[in-house]
């Protein structure tokens, strides 16, 4: 039988076969309709467009479903979001309606049975790929089955039918494989308009601006797709080092024509806290005198100057505790897609869950930090990640290293900028020792994948937990990393 005839044939047969849970020898073909379900679900929820596109670089589609009833609502799925229309049930049942397929797919309340059967879309990347996986074992039980009975048969050209079925299972392949290749030509274009921009108007950056001047000198900025890890001891400042830079990057002013929107992951101090420290290091007041009820004219006329500054700023505080990788990129996600961020900071990385409590921590910390470098790359948006470091510098009177990142090296090989915060010993205690509690802060750029590492020095402003460029200037070092 031609092979045109006999994949016709096959589509008829698979159109039979999807229709009941077994294959042409009784044997149940693979599918999960638990997963299944909580897909559809995932797709119906708060943000629905997010995991429909999801599932589309998948290469899920309607097919990729084995119960034809979900195999119709996925269809419609795609339909509203196509469309740009708001999925809900409500919607998908009307869509449905309209396509005359509601009572074939289950009527309303399947319908509605299917978005109340998942709470959240966290899993959803999990669910899409057991879907995925399914449909590729059906389809190849499919293809074996056709070529089997055409080995029955009998074929006049063996090369040929050999070509053929070698051709099937290639293209079956390449359907569920995302075509992330390009020439790099494309690439290369954007470097070349980077360079063009920089040598045009003379950029001393060309990433995002901390506001830190030696530290853009070191970095050019932060890029789009890395992972920057800030790491620090306990007290040193690492938060307010990462609020600064959120500050610097989102409040509109002189030295910020090109303001950007900043999503901050507060997994330790809540949002209010966050707001009050930001709002005093900003105002230059002292937030534990006025703690303590003590506010001078000048101070609260400073505070009503930075509250209307900030609130000119697009500075998104998730504080929602117990995280895990998953749920901060679906946050990360639909914030995104909202707003052209130019800056993700998480506080901090050991304080976001794992997601198998039986593996170990550093197997946790090490999935997490993969998770961080692919949120990066996902989202094209620089992401700083603090982190937490070991006692090992403290014990061995030294400046902390990349080594000292605590419970995991995996943060050290997925970074592709680490800074190291250190206060320095006795030996800088005088200098320490300045008016208005101004205390030096030696910033170490431990590693960055492309440029120099280095040093440089800043200003601590204690009362107002302010980080500010050091007057002294920067000490580089060579090499790159």
């Amino acid at each position: 039988m031609p092979w045109e005839s006999q994949k016709r044939k096959g589509y008829r047969d698979k159109s039979r076969s999807e229709n009941s849970d077994f294959d042409g020898v009784n044997r149940k073909q693979p599918h999960s309709i638990e997963a299944e379900r909580a897909l559809l679900a995932a797709c119906m929820r708060e943000n629905a467009s997010e995991v429909i596109t999801d599932c589309i670089n998948a290469k899920i589609n309607a097919e990729s479903f084995f119960r034809p009833g979900h195999r119709n609502v996925f269809a419609a799925l795609l339909d509203l979001n196509d469309t740009g229309r708001e999925v809900d049930e409500i919607t998908v049942e009307e869509k449905l309606h309209s396509m005359g397929l509601l009572d074939e797919s289950g009527g309303r309340t399947y319908i509605n049975e299917i978005s109340g059967s998942v709470g959240s879309t966290a899993f959803a990347s999990n669910w899409i790929e057991i879907v995925k996986e399914k449909a590729l074992l059906r389809q190849l039980i499919r293809l074996s089955n056709q070529t089997m009975e055409r080995c029955y048969e009998g074929q006049d050209d063996i090369t040929v039918f050999l070509s053929e079925v070698e051709s099937e299972i290639f293209r079956i392949g390449e359907s569920q494989v995302s075509d992330s290749a390009q020439n790099i030509g494309k690439p290369l274009d954007k470097v070349i308009k980077m360079i063009n921009d920089i040598l045009a108007k003379r950029h001393t950056s060309y990433g995002t601006k901390t506001g830190f001047l030696d530290l853009d000198r070191l970095t050019f900025g932060f890029h789009p797709a890395e992972m920057i890890v800030l790491a620090a001891r306990p007290s040193v400042g690492k938060t307010s080092f990462a609020m600064n830079i959120a500050e610097n990057v989102s409040i509109p002013g002189p030295n910020n024509p090109d303001p950007r929107a900043i999503l901050v992951f507060s997994l330790e101090m809540s949002a209010e806290s966050l707001a009050q420290r930001v709002l005093c290091s900003r105002a230059g007041v002292n937030m534990n005198k006025l703690r303590d009820g003590f506010s001078t004219r000048d101070d609260q006329q400073a505070i009503v100057e930075a509250a209307g500054d900030i609130k000119k700023a697009s500075i998104i505080v998730d504080d929602q505790g117990s995280l895990n990788i998953l749920e901060v990129r679906a946050k990360a996600r639909r914030v995104a897609s909202r707003n052209k961020l130019g800056l993700i900071v998480v506080d901090y990385l050991q304080l976001v869950s794992g997601m198998d409590n039986r593996a170990s921590r550093e197997n946790q910390i090490a999935e997490i930090s993969r998770g961080m470098k692919a949120m990066a790359k996902e989202l094209e948006v620089p992401v700083l990640v603090l982190s937490q470091l070991n006692r090992e510098s403290e014990k061995e009177k030294r400046e902390p290293r990349m080594s000292d990142l605590r419970e995991s090296g995996a943060i050290e090989q997925d970074a592709d900028v680490v800074m190291l915060l250190h206060r320095p010993r006795t030996e800088d205690a005088e200098e320490n020792e300045r008016p208005d509690d101004i205390e030096k802060i030696r910033l170490i750029l431990a590693k960055q994948r492309n440029g120099p590492t280095g040093s440089i020095d800043l200003a601590f402003m204690r009362k107002f937990t302010r980080f500010t460029n050091h007057t002294e200037g920067t000490g580089v070092g060579g090499g790159f990393g």
